[in-house]
């Protein structure tokens, strides 16, 4: 029997740091030394899906430098307001691939549960900007329904805790819902998706790890970066914690226009990923949800770049490009 560890409440470094994120562009530019009329286009200063960014994060921008890989993830521009054609607000079908509140399954073997809508980042091209948090939240039930749908369905194995971010959670409160899914006899694996390790690094601390290499299940972390210059000392601090816990570290990321369309900036990454204790694991074409068409890179351009990274670096080293579609069984690989 798994004893559940008690971890009381208490305002951590991390909450803190949270508490303090930039929510408004103008400020964040001021604190770079940018003007906003070095962009060739307005910035969208009202928008449903707000700025947020960690100052963590923004430390890691250049000064001066309107086109930063870092700064153009999370700058709101006006671009977003347009309505391109074959973008919308469920991109990869999230919606019908509701099993219960808060429980999607789209793949055999696997369930991910939606945590949370909160994020410490609010990137542009986020595929769940537009998803109806509010309404797909198994929290208001305590989760009861989402386990007796995970107990029932024995051919499930791998539980993905998602969101928003489940690590803007409090250790308390997933360290309670970690030691319910282990209880659960034929799940295996505990997997979690997670931008805050690269945005918040200070969000692994022992707690953290106490509960999530805490259980009889195989404790997985896929991290969210894309370009090797979100990888600071910080980081590397916190993922080689996860992996000296027995934590698998993962990353995953998006080819991004203007951010990461070149065989030099992810051959960084993963470098910089392996240096740290993360291996690259995919490389998303972006997903087309209504607001980011901007950052869109054609497929035929992410094969040739992808191409020249391989001529570069160990197949190791190298993600693999993917494209998700609504209803296809697993991600589609595009080499």
């Amino acid at each position: 029997m798994i004893t559940q560890p008690k971890i009381p409440f208490q305002s951590s470094r991390w909450q803190r740091e949270l508490a303090r994120a930039i929510t408004s562009p103008l400020a964040l530019l001021r604190q770079l030394d940018i003007d906003p009329a070095a962009f060739p286009e307005p910035l969208a200063l009202r928008t449903d899906f707000r700025m947020c960014v960690t100052r963590s994060y923004a430390s890691r921008m250049r000064r001066g430098d309107a086109a930063d890989p870092l700064l153009r993830q999370v700058l709101p521009l006006a671009a977003e307001t347009d309505r391109a054609e074959g973008y919308g607000v469920d991109p990869v079908g999230d919606l019908k691939a509701t099993a219960r509140p808060g429980v999607l399954q789209k793949y055999a073997g696997r369930v991910l549960l939606v945590m949370t809508g909160a994020c410490a980042i609010h990137c542009r091209y986020c595929f769940r900007r537009h998803f109806p948090y509010g309404e797909s939240n198994a929290a208001a039930g305590d989760w009861n329904e989402a386990l007796a749908y995970l107990a029932r369905e024995k051919s499930i194995t791998e539980v993905i805790l998602s969101g928003g971010d489940p690590l803007t959670m409090s250790d308390a409160r997933l360290a309670d819902i970690a030691h319910r899914l282990a209880a659960i006899p034929h799940l295996r694996t505990l997997r979690l998706h997670t931008r805050l390790p690269v945005v918040l690094p200070e969000r692994i601390d022992e707690r953290c790890i106490e509960w999530l290499a805490g259980t009889r299940l195989r404790p997985v972390v896929i991290i969210h970066a894309n370009h090797g210059n979100e990888i600071d000392g910080a980081v590397r601090r916190a993922l080689r914690a996860l992996r000296a816990a027995g934590v698998t570290v993962l990353n995953q990321s998006v080819l991004l226009r203007g951010v990461n369309d070149d065989a030099k900036a992810l051959c960084d990454l993963s470098e910089a990923l392996f240096d740290a204790g993360a291996l690259p694991y995919y490389l998303h074409l972006l997903d087309r949800v209504q607001g980011a068409a901007h950052f869109d890179v054609a497929e035929a351009r992410a094969r040739e770049i992808v191409t020249c990274v391989r001529r570069q670096l160990p197949g190791y080293l190298v993600p693999r490009l993917v494209r998700e579609f609504e209803g296809a069984p697993f991600k589609v690989p595009l080499l």
